[in-house]
């Protein structure tokens, strides 16, 4: 097979007329050659930092979707699916992914689960990391989000960490906010990576230190626009990822699109090729070509490098793309799911106190950060009730993998003005999260999703509406393109009930997520990120 194009030698700073002859997968030779054809041959696309599980598909039908946007690779964290089965969960990505050509890399998760304040469906301890880290299918030691635990030297982080180290496999950072001595200390323990920074200066300090950041550009949280104009100086300790990817995003843009947007911003296209192509490539040692002779043929043909339309997507030397269709064929696999509790009643939900003040968790749009703020109660027969008319809702997460006592707080900026929404890939543990204007409404919904045993819904005063989601309970069993449309469909019903948020289902994932600060709930009960201990809903 002979391809013609414009060779992009990004390394090389260069761009040639040429043609790039593929044998066996292979590609044998990159010539030099005059010809008529006019479009960009490239390596392909990498993520270098994803959880396919939050795309809502299983990685086969993930892959369907990302190479249509040139992408050829992932560097994935199947800490969710974890959280839920355990090791199995993570055999079962692996298996599966392995059954379609795109190249997922999946890494062994460190914290699972993230935290002991909150209800988990399984656990891995330093024995399963060993264990997993003898295999060549697990790349690297996954987001080590514990970070107090590196801090303080807790034996079991500290002992994952050294098996890492034991295996020469890298280890990946998760630290939002850590500076000074604190993040010096974290780094020196091994870790690499981080792709919690959300301002330039805190960036730039972890580049200065010695490690790797990963520009994030995900469907909830965006730190693109306050961290690409570390790029031009930094780019060869840059990568991208988008770390979160909901399935009607991954149908408009992946990688291409934040290529797209630096070289807009006038980023030399050469530097933002490294940190998209490249970068993740060569730290994580990954078996993915970088368009070089004797290197797998994974590339990829796009239009122009202003826009990165990509007209076809190559793994292996196989076509796996053209012209927004994918060629890449359903696979069947087996569902597996961890998910029992019974269903509730209203007065499950009810909080009754006579507190004047309640802390109140305040959602910020595009980050998973959140503010801690106090409100006046809104108090109805001794029951703390949501008040919609000044945007603060009632919040509860769920234990789905038993029966216990619903936990309840308060969240503003969510602008739900009827009804509820609920889902069950709420991260870590993905218990069932759900906020609405009413008790009656968060229990219907809540309801809903344990009768469809995991997935993301809305109840309105007239209707129901509910992907379901039976693997594990945060991924589908159907195709992308119809989980996409599903919850496109989804993402505007909940806007017009009133939320204001440009992803809601996606910032409602993340208000269980206890290890970003500031105030969050886990079925256990509001959690205070900063402080990271349990606080009270009432202000005394």
């Amino acid at each position: 097979m002979i391809i013609q194009g414009n060779i992009v030698d990004i390394l090389n700073r260069n761009i040639f007329k040429g043609e790039v002859l593929v044998e066996n997968g292979k590609i044998v030779s990159i010539t030099p050659k005059n010809h008529s054809v006019e479009t960009f041959i490239l390596p392909g696309f990498v993520d270098a930092h994803i959880h396919i599980e939050s795309s809502m598909l299983v990685p086969s039908e993930f892959a369907k979707l990302a190479v249509v946007q040139g992408t050829v690779s992932t560097v994935s964290d199947p800490h969710e699916i974890a959280n839920v089965l355990g090791v199995s969960g993570v055999n079962f990505m692996i298996e599966n992914g392995k059954k379609v050509p795109l190249k997922f890399n999946f890494g062994a998760p460190s914290c699972v689960p993230a935290t002991s304040f909150e209800s988990a469906g399984a656990s891995i301890d330093s024995n399963d990391i060993e264990s997993m880290l003898q295999n060549p299918d697990i790349k690297y030691l996954a987001e080590m989000m514990n970070y107090p635990g590196v801090l303080f030297q807790d034996d079991e982080v500290m002992k994952k960490i050294a098996t890492a180290k034991k295996y020469n496999k890298p280890i990946d950072g998760h630290a939002p906010g850590l500076r000074g001595d604190d993040v010096s200390r974290y780094i020196a323990a091994g870790i690499s990576t981080d792709h919690e920074c959300f301002t330039y200066d805190e960036a730039l300090e972890k580049l200065h230190k010695g490690m790797k950041i990963i520009i994030r550009e995900g469907s909830a949280a965006k730190n693109f626009e306050a961290l690409v104009a570390l790029l031009p100086e930094n780019f060869e300790s840059i990568m991208f990822c988008s770390d979160d990817k909901h399935p009607d995003d991954l149908l408009l843009g992946h990688i291409n699109e934040l290529c797209a947007r630096a070289v807009a911003k006038n980023i030399d296209v050469f530097k933002v090729l490294q940190v998209a192509c490249i970068n993740p490539v060569k730290h994580y040692d990954l078996n993915v070509g970088l368009l070089n002779p004797g290197d797998p043929a994974d590339f990829i043909i796009v239009e122009d490098l202003t826009n990165f339309r990509v007209l076809e997507t190559y793994i292996d030397g196989e076509l796996v793309a053209k012209e927004g269709v994918s060629y890449i064929e359903n696979v069947d696999f087996e569902v597996l799911n961890n998910f029992n509790t019974d269903f509730k009643k209203i007065s499950d939900f009810e909080f009754y106190s006579a507190s004047e003040k309640i802390k109140v968790i305040e959602a910020l749009d595009g980050e998973l950060i959140t503010n801690e703020i106090e409100v006046e109660s809104l108090i109805q027969e001794g029951n703390l009730i949501s008040n919609p008319k000044h945007d603060i809702l009632k919040i509860t997460v769920v234990n789905r993998y038993n029966n216990s006592k619903p936990a309840i707080a308060f969240i503003k900026n969510f602008g739900l003005k009827q009804g509820a929404i609920a889902s069950s890939v709420g991260h870590d543990s993905h218990n069932i999260i759900a906020v609405g204007v009413s008790d009656e409404a968060i229990c219907r919904a809540v309801n809903l999703l344990i009768q469809n045993k995991g997935g993301v819904c809305a109840v309105t005063n007239t209707l129901e509406k509910a992907l379901s989601l039976p693997v594990a309970g945060i991924m589908s069993d159907r195709s992308g393109e119809e989980v996409g449309r599903t919850y496109a469909e989804l993402d505007v019903l909940a806007k017009k009930m009133g939320s204001t948020l440009r992803s809601p289902y996606m910032t409602l994932s993340f208000m269980a997520l206890l290890v970003i600060p500031s105030l969050k709930l886990s079925d256990k009960g509001l959690f205070d990120g900063k402080q990271f201990r349990f606080t009270s809903l009432e202000v005394k």
